[in-house]
């Protein structure tokens, strides 16, 4: 088939083309700069240049490439973990992507005749912070997110709904780690954790699913042609607290262990979102894309990730 990838130099994107093309696919890939349509080329692919926010850009890109597929990866983020407590300024450009770059897309996808859309979405804090520590796609998102989610929250609440309306499927990453990212080798976190500014905080009672990045990519080709429309939880089998893994990577990296402070002494560093994910989140269930996807994963668990899967 023919697949267009929004986002195809982005963090799952440039794993992504490469298994589409090894799978016979033809892959048209967006980027923001013609500077690196190289990298493209060399994977198998045509480079495009689209500016996602510009309505007329996408409609010209996706008319041109008439594709049987688009896959959404648009995103601005780059590895780094943000500013926890002004959470949702750090996260602006990807929420304006997640709304108006959606919007974008389904409309050129529609008039294009597109049959099938697959859009990217996030696992872990958008779930409700009640109740059992792993939530399944049919557990509700957060009624109550923390002030400074509420517009990142809503944006994923935008483009999980308009893609699903749509009949398309959203996969919702766990946290992603892996080369290129900031739980990678010289990532941001990694980094922290060697110089031991990333403390447990509390109890570190808050749940996290991971993702390794080569993982997501998978999951994204095998979404290209098997599942059906809806929602799909794209994270490992071990979803665990932060006093659990946060040492288990200080031991991968030869870190000394991390210290631990209260959440009152935090609460002024990272804010009431930071506390949140260190303390309150829930992890997430894979068992719907194992089942309905046929998705394998190269890492079932973080542990192993974490020792050999860094970069």
């Amino acid at each position: 088939m023919r697949v267009f990838i929004a986002g195809a130099t982005g963090a799952v994107g440039t794993r992504l083309v490469p298994l589409l093309v090894a799978a016979g696919h033809e892959v048209v890939g967006t980027s923001r700069s013609e500077a690196r349509f190289g990298e493209l080329e060399r994977a198998g692919a045509r480079g495009v240049v689209v500016d996602g926010l510009d309505a007329a850009s996408v409609r010209r890109a996706v008319l041109d490439a008439r594709p049987d597929v688009i896959v959404h990866q648009l995103t601005a983020l780059s590895g780094q973990v943000g500013d926890m407590k002004h959470f949702d300024e750090s996260f602006a450009a990807t929420n304006a992507l997640r709304t108006r770059g959606t919007d974008h897309l389904l409309a050129a996808a529609a008039e294009a005749g597109v049959a099938r859309f697959i859009a990217q979405s996030y696992s872990g804090w958008p779930y409700e912070r009640t109740g059992g520590p792993v939530k399944t796609e049919e557990d509700r998102l957060d009624p109550n997110p923390t002030k400074a989610s509420r517009e990142s929250l809503a944006a994923i609440r935008h483009v999980e709904q308009r893609t699903t309306d749509a009949g398309g499927l959203v996969l919702r990453y766990g946290g992603f780690y892996g080369p290129g990212n900031a739980i990678g080798r010289g990532g941001e976190v990694v980094e922290m954790v060697m110089s031991r500014k990333l403390p447990v905080v509390g109890g570190g009672t808050g749940v996290w699913s991971f993702c390794h990045i080569d993982d997501a990519a998978s999951a994204a080709a095998t979404a290209v042609t098997r599942g059906a429309p809806g929602v799909y939880n794209i994270v490992d089998d071990e979803p665990a607290p932060v006093s659990e893994w946060l040492p288990e990577l200080a031991r991968a990296i030869g870190a000394k262990r991390p210290m631990r402070i209260p959440a009152w002494m935090a609460r002024p560093l990272i804010g009431e979102h930071g506390v949140s994910l260190m303390t309150k989140v829930r992890g997430s269930s894979n068992a719907k894309a194992k089942r309905e996807l046929g998705w394998e994963l190269r890492y079932p668990s973080w542990r192993e990730g974490f020792r050999t899967g860094l970069g």
